[in-house]
């Protein structure tokens, strides 16, 4: 506890004020989170903010989601974000199913699902460079789930070897699983490749690297997944479960996957469960202008040197597959 506030709420709400209180005046909205929680969250965040900025206004805005979670048409205009105004989501467990508009009006949004965890999940790049705060709230979000991560997700592994299956991995191949948390899809990749291939998984939490360690003897490296420690053109099959909606900017995270692939090797993005089954899990519905709709993530991979050949979102699994470009 510092001051009264718990150690990880100070952590958020001092790394906000800090990149906030250069841009005053300006005002901040909280909306979002359970039971009162952005007028709680707001406070903690108004009084980060050192005493020079506090002519300004840090305001939490309640009651601005109906029962179906869809803003009102009243609060619109308060929800625009604009140069004086930063928009602060907590996403919880409020308004499951909807439409996630106040999710996307934001320039910063928190996972709030644990209010005495809360995580940065996004900031806009205008406010704050991703280097600053992408790896450490990364490993804030999956460190304290990486103990349990396989009891509550392990009827996901034949999922994860029909995955692998698809990219189609061959003995001596150099197989590399980026983002490969607990390690789910590294024996599947192993076996396909055999005893004359390799398989390296990487992941940028120490946790979900100790739980991989106990599952496979395949060597392990923490790494960003934007600034991977491999030389160029090597790989055979990239495997990435989960990473790509992660990353601050999914562009650079796929030509990071590029540089580092052979021409003619082959990518798998790949999630045990569809995109709307993963969006409702999150309170909100799939939205057109996500990296991950089939159009979008078509233009990201050319733009990036891939090309896709197959995308597949049905309800329990997503799965695409692209191919490097020369």
């Amino acid at each position: 506890m510092l001051g009264g506030v718990p150690e990880r709420i100070a952590e958020v709400t001092a790394f906000l004020a800090e990149v906030l209180a250069p841009r005053a005046p300006l005002t901040v909205i909280v909306d979002g989170g359970d039971h009162g929680a952005a007028a709680t969250f707001a406070a903690h965040l108004a009084a980060a903010f050192p005493p020079s900025a506090r002519a300004w206004s840090v305001d939490a805005v309640l009651g601005l989601t109906g029962p179906s979670g869809s803003v009102q048409d009243s609060a619109l205009n308060v929800l625009e974000p604009a140069a004086d105004r930063v928009i602060v989501y907590l996403r919880s467990t409020r308004g499951t199913g909807t439409t996630g508009q106040g999710e996307r009006r934001a320039q910063i949004v928190i996972d709030h699902h644990d209010p005495q965890w809360p995580v940065i999940r996004h900031v806009h790049p205008r406010l704050a460079d991703p280097s600053q705060w992408y790896l450490s709230e990364s490993r804030a979000f999956f460190a304290p789930k990486a103990a349990g991560w396989d009891k509550r997700f392990g009827d996901d592994l034949p999922a994860y070897a029909a995955a692998v299956a698809v990219a189609d991995p061959r003995p001596g191949d150099l197989a590399v699983d980026v983002g490969c948390g607990t390690g789910r899809a590294l024996p599947a990749l192993a076996a396909a490749v055999g005893p004359t291939g390799r398989v390296i998984g990487l992941d940028c939490t120490p946790e979900m690297l100790t739980q991989a360690r106990g599952r496979t003897p395949v060597p392990l490296i923490q790494a960003d997944a934007l600034h991977l420690p491999l030389a160029p053109a090597r790989a055979a099959v990239v495997f990435a479960a989960g990473l790509v909606h992660h990353l601050p900017d999914p562009a650079a995270g796929l030509a990071e996957l590029a540089r580092v692939t052979r021409p003619g090797g082959r990518l798998v993005l790949f999630h045990p469960s569809g995109r709307k089954a993963l969006a409702a899990r999150h309170g909100r519905t799939v939205s057109p202008d996500e990296p991950m709709n089939e159009s979008l993530l078509t233009t990201l991979l050319t733009k990036t040197g891939w090309t896709l050949t197959r995308y597949d979102d049905p309800d329990d699994h997503f799965l695409a597959l692209a191919v490097r470009t020369p």
